[in-house]
């Protein structure tokens, strides 16, 4: 999700780092919180908080938590690490805005393993019935989850389908490609009156060749050599 983050926080939120509190702010819900250490960098680059808070990641007493923390950490909306949670969280924020006749928009981050879940499926329907065209669901659809691939654990395709039939107005994008996410990210709502979503095709592990398409590395982490050889390989597609 490197790539949806960049392009966010670099092109499209309406965000001020001097002001993280500011009132007409776009909102950023990371639902899927265990991809937290991207989301800690990317606002550290954007001056949120100091870089060297980055070293800290995940060690006892950092406020930079494994699951993505709203406590004491400027640039992030609310805590989420338990799957399922974060659509719903961004469909209140926006129906809120819309009650209080505000013009900030609300984007949520979704993984795909979580749309197994009924309690996303729920604002799923609950959000076209309040046209709530101020809202945006953004899935990292990279087809693996923690115990499989997502056809094995749970299929869900036709996925754009079903978006589409629970009345959302959808694109489906290589989620890897900035042009196509900027354009995408950038022309939000699609349609007036329906919430927006984008259905980022990925690959996990991406431009690491030992990583990508391989389920080992979901929970694991690279250490010694290999994480010296996944620098090279990154480094060389600068």
């Amino acid at each position: 999700m490197a790539e949806l983050l960049a392009v966010l926080y670099g092109k499209v939120l309406r965000v001020n780092p001097s002001r993280p509190d500011w009132p007409e702010r776009d909102r950023f819900i990371l639902s899927k919180g265990h991809g937290c250490a991207a989301l800690y960098a990317v606002l550290a680059e954007r001056g949120f908080f100091p870089l060297d808070w980055l070293d800290t990641f995940y060690q006892n007493g950092s406020r930079l938590a494994g699951h993505i923390t709203h406590t004491d950490v400027p640039g992030v909306e609310v805590s989420t690490g338990s799957l399922g949670n974060g659509l719903a969280i961004a469909t209140g924020m926006a129906l809120a805005a819309k009650r209080d006749g505000k013009t900030y928009r609300i984007f949520a981050l979704l993984s795909d393993g979580e749309c197994d879940e009924g309690s996303t499926w729920e604002p799923i329907l609950f959000a076209p019935q309040h046209r709530l065209d101020n809202l945006i669901a953004i899935v990292d659809y990279n087809k693996i989850q923690s115990l499989g691939t997502v056809k094995e654990v749970m299929d869900l395709d036709p996925f754009a389908d079903k978006w589409r039939a629970f009345g959302w107005a959808v694109r489906e994008i290589d989620g890897h490609n900035l042009d196509q996410v900027e354009e995408a990210l950038s022309t939000v709502p699609y349609e007036r009156g329906r919430p927006s979503c984008v259905i980022a095709h990925t690959v996990k592990g991406k431009g690491v060749s030992f990583m990508e398409h391989q389920l080992l590395w979901h929970y694991r982490s690279p250490q010694g050599e290999e994480f010296e050889a996944a620098l090279r390989e990154l480094e060389a597609q600068r």
